[in-house]
Order: structure tokens, then C-alpha cells, then sequence
């Protein structure tokens, strides 16, 4: 016969009682529960036996093993309370409907079915896996999708609960969580059922135990609601979705969603609006899918609102999701809407109890302001004004809660329509002041750090001169790569900013300044298209705002990008202009400057008489006002001309002038720039030994300076140089070298340029073939931005018959 209080005890545990709510029911101290389970009283009273019996709902077969255990005699006339209800016949099928128009997620969900369906080997532990994603993401049609897939497998059921935690309404509390699955599985006596946390959850995992029922907790808020809800032993399953990393759940596979591809996104707009209709519109349900976010529920909707208006022109819903102030109103404004969906998780932070969630709340209206990419630590530090690890723990809060995502660390990006809703919200709880303020905190950042990498690019620059007192803490940048890298990362926030800065009253007046500091980053990384899109910014309000040193200097480098794409004409007008402004401030060696630039351009032109003029007028001027960085480009000019005329001597005594003024002042990227345009005139002088001697100079100098881009352009020369002469085994390797460096620093003009010098070596080898497949991709990534060498491709694919 089995003791009492090993039997007593198993029959608490089985109806998922404590000793103490044991107790409760039974009318009886949780002292005397404890007594009778460790065997230290083994004959209690009958009436104790009874109230254990009826607290504990035994069957009358089991009430007799209680008696028989005590060794008490039931009394004449004790009737045993009814068991609770557990009806084995009827099975829970909770899950709601899978979605008929679920589109894509492949890859989403093998991984779940890989954790749902593990093949023939029975599951360890419990099978557990979590959708995170943003609002709208599709983390619920996901999960459902899957359970129904895999419900077979979970003969005992498919439980659903909403565990409601970003709304609508206040997120459910565990004991009420685990009184809806308690009656879900049937247990439904409310006699019986405990009030406490661990109780129930004592009943729920005792319920489960040798069951396979499969679990989907929707909308959870924390893995804090969802731990007590897990089963306790292998066997069941449990789905849950969340807009937050459930990072803590123990052996949990994490399932990250993202938006939809763009195909994925046109396909669910089809199965909605109809396939026709789309098919004979796919221009503009691209369009959609990209102003929707690709954002499945956005998609959704408007593919509802299109099938509810057959006769609508796709693009005119186009047009309207166009316009940013209305857009989220065309996603549906009730609770099942877009801006509902993250409007919840926005209010989710601001409720908090934990002071980073409400910091958060306030920060992603700040963070929304600048147009850009993306957002580094630093920025969000300038936008919210505070120390970076503050801003850092604000950002990371919002990653957990995905109203932000990370794909590198130290970057951030906002969902499209997130940021439209905290556009939204920053107009209607930031005065513009403290709009304006934290963008020109940014731009000042910008500034300062933009100044800084001219400095160590082109320390002897007079643009220097115009330099602000920095008014924002740099972040550290000891040297040009490490500050060219740091722009490079910057580069598109940059520009959004600055086009958004051009349309704001308080904010032109820093765009100028921006615009020349830029010049040495752009210069250095052959960012031509940035420095032209900013320098026109900035001349326009220069201009207006009277900054006319500013002004003069933008007008000058206006020319650089015309001269890079090959529009010598414009350059010419852009160097008059600017040197005429110049002229009208005093200013010489603005002046001095504008000489050497004319001089170069009339040069490339084949004006040699007054290219030759402006070069001796540049060096006149710089030397009267003692200007040795202008007196060492001067004499590079010289050098050009000489070597162009055929005077090798003359060429070589000039350009040896020029790098010694260079080596002489210290600055070892001039050096090389320097030797780069020597090499370069005597290859196209026909001077090839001198060529390739200078050029490896230059390269290797380049090298020192962890300047890959400028090496692809040495090594442009160098295969050209080769080629004429001959060596095509070197010729090849130093073209596909400088493709291979030019693509890894985005240089698309460099690797258009260097895949037609390829094209050309391997059409002096014999094979066309290669050849012409080169100019095809030469043509390709050239094409839009560069035309003048796009042409230069396409009329080498006509001549070789591969047009």
C-alpha cells in the first residue's frame, strides 16, 4: 500500500495545487498539508480526509486510496464531491483562419517547420520559437500559416491566445493568460480552479503533461508573460510573436521578420487587386510596393482599397500615398490601421516603468528629423543632445522593440513608415526651434568633421580660411583614412541633409560653409555627383546671403565635377566666374587658384598658348603673395605643357620642381597627387618609361596613404601605359587590380573608365570576345551618370562590331 503522504503529495501535484492553496480549499493550516506529506502525522482525522478528498476533486476511487492510506474509515453518509469537468472528447482548435493571400517568407518558414516538424526523432525539450518584427510585419500571418501546417502533428489540440501587448487595450496579466488556456483545455470546475500564479501554472503544466498540443501566444509583450505559460515537459509547442526581441527565452529559435521583397510585395498586391490589373500596371505597383514600406499590412490595405474600386487607375493611389502628410491616413485609420500598429508600440515605451523606454519614446520623434539613410551613435547623440552611451541605450531600446533596425553595429535605420508617423508626432509635439535646433546641431557635426578630413587630405588648402571655430566635439580622426571612412559612411546622410537644409529658413546659412569644407573628401574619393549636388546648393544661398568669399570658391569648385565628366566648356565658365569674384573681394590667392584651374582646362583642351599664359599668370601670383602650394601646382602646369608640346626636358625640370615643393612642405598626398598628373602627361605624351617610372611612384605613395581609390587611377595610366607599350600581361593585371579597387570604394566612373582600358587589352591579345564583353559592362556601369564615357564605350562597341 502506498504511504500517505507520497500519495497525498501526488495527488496535490496532479491537481496543480501548493501546500498552501491545498490548505485554502480544505479548510485546514498549511502546517498540517505539510505535517501529512513528510509522514510526520499518519493518522489524521477522518474529517481532515474528507476535506482533502472534496479540495483535491478526487474520483470515489481515488478517495478510497486516501482513506485506505490514512487507515481512517470513511464515515456512513460522506458523499464525494464531483471531479472537475475534463471533457476528453471535445479537442481545442483555436487557431484562426491562415491567410488565403500568404505570400512569400520561404526561407521563414522551413526554419519554423524545422522546429515544429524535427522529423522522426522525439523533441528533447519543448519546441519553442519566436516571430519578432515590427508592427505590420506579418508576424501573426506568419505563425498562423505555420501552425495550421503543422497542427497534425498536436492530436491534443491548437491553443490561440492574444496576449494583447501593444493593444488594443491593456496587455494581459499571466493569471488571466492561464485562466483562458486552463478552460481552454477543458478544466472548467471554478471550484477548483486556483487564483495564484504558480498554482495555475501548476494546473496548466499538469493539464498539458503527456499531451501534444500546440500553443500560439499572439501580440506578447515580454518573455516575462510569456515564461509562465510554457509547458513543462517535452511534447508540446509553443508559437509566439512579439514586436520586441524575446531574446530570454530559454532555447527559443528567434525568427526575425523583415518587410517583404519587392516581388513578393507586387505578387500580395495581385493575389488582392487581381493579377490583370496589376500585370497592366506594373510600373506603378512598384511604386506601391515601395511606398508602402513593402510593409505587408500596408499592402494589404491598399490592395483592399484597389479591389473595392476596380475602375481606379493604380497610379492615381500612387499619387495620393505620394504626398508624406496623408500617406498613413491611406493605410486605414482605425485600430486595425498602420498608424494604429505603431502608435501602439510608441505608447508601449512611453507607459513604461523603466526610464530608457519613456527616454525612447521622446527621442523617436528627434530621430525621424533628418532626411538620410541611416543614423550613426554619433548623430543621434547631436539630434537628442545628450552623451553617446545615452544615445545608444535609446537606440538600442528601439531596436528591441524593432522601431529601429541594426544591420551593422553603430547603424541604425527607421522603417519608412515609421518615420512618417514619427514625422507625425515631432510636428505636433516639437516646436520648430527645437526642430531646427537639432538638425543644426547635425549640420554643425558635419561641418566639423568635414573640415577636419580636408585637413589631413589637403592641409595647404586656402579654403581653410574659412573655416568656423568647430561648435560640436569631434569624434576622434587622427588621420585622412580614418576620416575619409568616417565620411564615407556619412556620405548619403550628408546630402539628404543638406538638400533638406536648403529648403529651411533657419537652416541655409550652414549650408555653404558644409559645401566647401566638403570639397576635400569629395576631391580625395572622387565623389563628383555629391560635390556638384552641394555645391550648387550652397552657391544659390552664398550668393543670397552675401557670403562672398564663401560664394567665390563654391563657384570654383562647381567646375571640378564638369571637368571630371568631361563638360570643359562649363568648367571654363564656372574658373571666369569664380575668378572674377575673386577679383572683386581682393582676393589673390582665390585668385592664384583660379589661374591654375584655367590653365589645366585650356590645357586638356588643346589651348596651349593660353594655357601656358594662366599657368606663368598663377605663378606670378602665388609667388608675390608667396603662396608655395599655388607655386607647386603652377609649375605641375608648366610640366603638363612642356610634356604636351614634346620638351621632355622642360616637362621633367618642371614637374621635379613641383615635388620638391611638395616634399618640402610636408604634405605626402600632394606628393602623390602630383606625381599621379606627371604620369599621366608623360603617358599621353608618348614619354612611356618616364610614365611608368613616376606612376609607380605615385602608386606606391597612394599606398602609404591607404588610398585605394587614388591607386585605381594610378593603375588606370599605368595599364594604358603598359598597353602602348606592349607588356599586356602587365597591362591586364594592373586593369583588373584597379577595377577590383574601384569597385570596393564605389568608384563607378573609375571602373567604367578602367574596364574600356580592359576591353582595349584584350582586344590587342586577339580575343574580341573579351573585349567586347568588357565595353558591355563598361557601358552598364557607366550608364546614367557619366555619358561622356558611356559614349566613349558604346562608340569602341560599334567600331568592333559588338553594338
Amino acid at each position: 500500500m502506498v504511504a500517505l503522504a507520497e500519495l497525498l503529495r501526488r495527488f496535490r501535484v496532479d491537481a496543480g495545487l501548493t501546500q498552501a492553496r491545498l490548505a485554502e480549499k480544505a479548510g485546514l493550516s498549511e502546517q498540517a498539508i505539510s505535517l501529512l506529506e513528510r509522514g510526520t502525522r499518519r493518522r489524521p482525522r477522518v474529517e481532515t480526509v474528507e476535506a482533502l478528498a472534496g479540495a483535491l476533486g478526487l474520483d470515489p476511487e481515488s478517495a478510497q486510496q486516501l482513506f485506505l492510506a490514512a487507515k481512517t474509515p470513511r464515515r456512513p453518509g460522506f458523499e464525494q464531491p464531483e471531479p472537475p469537468t475534463v471533457s476528453s472528447r471535445v479537442v481545442p482548435r483555436q487557431l484562426p483562419p491562415a491567410s488565403a493571400d500568404f505570400t512569400g517568407r520561404d526561407a521563414e518558414v522551413a526554419d519554423l517547420l524545422e522546429v515544429f516538424q524535427p522529423g522522426d526523432h522525439q523533441p528533447a525539450g519543448l519546441q519553442l520559437a519566436a516571430v519578432t518584427g515590427m508592427g505590420g510585419v506579418g508576424k501573426t500571418a506568419l505563425a498562423v500559416h505555420v501552425a495550421h501546417l503543422v497542427g497534425d502533428n498536436f492530436p491534443d489540440g491548437q491553443l490561440y491566445l492574444d496576449l494583447r501587448g501593444y493593444g488594443p487595450g491593456t496587455p494581459l496579466d499571466p493569471i488571466e493568460a492561464l485562466s483562458q488556456l486552463i478552460r481552454s483545455l477543458g478544466f472548467d470546475d471554478e471550484r477548483t480552479v486556483p487564483s495564484g500564479i504558480n498554482e495555475l501554472a501548476g494546473l496548466y503544466r499538469s493539464r498539458l503533461a503527456g499531451q501534444r498540443v500546440l500553443i500560439l501566444l499572439d501580440n506578447v509583450n515580454s518573455a516575462a508573460q510569456v515564461l509562465p505559460l510554457l509547458p513543462g515537459a517535452p511534447g508540446s509547442a509553443v508559437i509566439t510573436t512579439s514586436r520586441r526581441a524575446l531574446t530570454t527565452l530559454p532555447g527559443c529559435r528567434q525568427i526575425a521578420l523583415t518587410p517583404l521583397s519587392e516581388a513578393d510585395s507586387v505578387e500580395l498586391l495581385a493575389t488582392i487587386a487581381g493579377r490583370e490589373r496589376i500585370a497592366a500596371e506594373s510600373s506603378a505597383a512598384r511604386s506601391i510596393a515601395q511606398l508602402t514600406g513593402r510593409l505587408p499590412l500596408a499592402v494589404r490595405l491598399i490592395g483592399a482599397r484597389l479591389a473595392a474600386r476596380p475602375t481606379w487607375p493604380i497610379e492615381h493611389m500612387v499619387d495620393q500615398l505620394r504626398d508624406e502628410h496623408r500617406r498613413l491616413d491611406e493605410f486605414g485609420t482605425g485600430e486595425s490601421g498602420v498608424r494604429a500598429s505603431i502608435a501602439g508600440s510608441v505608447e508601449s515605451l512611453a507607459s513604461s516603468n523603466q526610464e530608457v523606454d519613456r527616454r525612447a519614446a521622446t527621442a523617436l520623434p528627434f530621430l525621424a528629423l533628418p532626411d538620410g539613410a541611416d543614423l550613426s551613435i554619433l548623430t543621434a547623440a547631436h539630434l537628442l543632445d545628450v552623451p553617446q552611451d545615452a544615445a545608444e541605450h535609446v537606440l538600442e531600446r528601439l531596436v528591441d522593440l524593432n522601431l529601429l533596425s541594426s544591420a551593422v553595429p553603430g547603424r541604425y535605420r527607421m522603417h519608412d513608415l515609421i518615420r512618417t508617423f514619427a514625422r507625425e508626432l515631432a510636428s505636433q509635439t516639437l516646436s520648430e526651434g527645437a526642430r531646427t535646433d537639432a538638425l543644426t546641431r547635425v549640420l554643425q557635426h558635419y561641418t566639423g568633421v568635414a573640415w577636419r578630413s580636408q585637413q589631413l587630405t589637403h592641409p595647404e588648402s586656402r579654403r581653410h580660411r574659412l573655416a568656423g571655430p568647430p561648435v560640436r566635439p569631434l569624434p576622434k580622426l587622427p588621420d585622412a583614412p580614418t576620416a575619409l571612412t568616417f565620411l564615407d559612411h556619412e556620405r548619403a546622410n550628408i546630402l539628404g541633409l543638406v538638400r533638406q537644409a536648403s529648403q529651411s529658413s533657419g537652416l541655409r546659412p550652414f549650408v555653404p560653409e558644409l559645401g566647401v569644407a566638403f570639397f576635400g573628401y569629395a576631391d580625395a574619393r572622387s565623389r563628383w555627383v555629391e560635390m556638384r549636388t552641394i555645391g550648387r546648393l550652397g552657391r544659390e544661398i552664398a550668393g543670397e546671403l552675401g557670403y562672398d568669399r564663401l560664394a567665390a570658391w563654391l563657384e570654383h569648385d562647381l567646375a571640378i565635377p564638369d571637368v571630371e565628366h568631361g563638360h570643359l566648356e562649363s568648367s571654363l565658365v564656372h574658373f571666369r566666374t569664380s575668378l572674377e569674384m575673386f577679383n572683386s573681394i581682393a582676393d589673390l590667392p582665390g585668385e592664384a587658384r583660379c589661374c591654375t584651374s584655367l590653365s589645366y582646362v585650356l590645357e586638356l583642351m588643346g589651348r596651349l598658348d593660353e594655357a601656358l599664359r594662366w599657368a606663368e599668370e598663377a605663378l606670378q601670383v602665388s609667388a608675390r603673395i608667396d603662396d608655395q602650394s599655388v607655386v607647386g601646382i603652377s609649375h605641375l602646369a608648366l610640366g603638363r605643357l612642356h610634356s604636351r608640346r614634346g620638351e621632355f626636358e622642360l616637362a621633367t625640370e618642371s614637374f621635379a620642381l613641383s615635388f620638391r615643393l611638395a616634399e618640402k612642405s610636408g604634405n605626402p598626398r600632394s606628393l602623390a597627387k602630383r606625381h599621379l598628373i606627371a604620369g599621366e602627361a608623360y603617358q599621353e605624351a608618348g614619354f612611356h618609361a618616364a610614365s611608368s617610372e613616376v606612376l609607380r611612384k605615385g602608386f606606391d605613395l597612394f599606398e602609404q596613404l591607404k588610398d585605394g581609390n587614388a591607386q585605381a587611377e594610378c593603375l588606370q595610366h599605368m595599364a594604358s601605359n603598359s598597353l602602348a607599350t606592349g607588356n599586356h600581361t602587365a597591362a591586364t593585371e594592373q586593369a583588373e587590380q584597379g577595377i577590383r579597387l574601384a569597385r570596393a570604394y564605389g568608384n563607378q566612373q573609375r571602373e567604367g573608365l578602367l574596364l574600356i582600358e580592359l576591353g582595349k587589352i584584350k582586344v590587342a591579345t586577339g580575343d574580341l570576345a573579351a573585349g567586347v564583353a568588357a565595353w558591355r559592362q563598361a557601358v552598364g556601369v557607366l550608364h546614367p551618370l557619366f555619358p561622356n564615357d558611356e559614349a566613349a564605350a558604346r562608340a569602341l562597341l560599334a567600331e568592333y562590331g559588338g553594338s
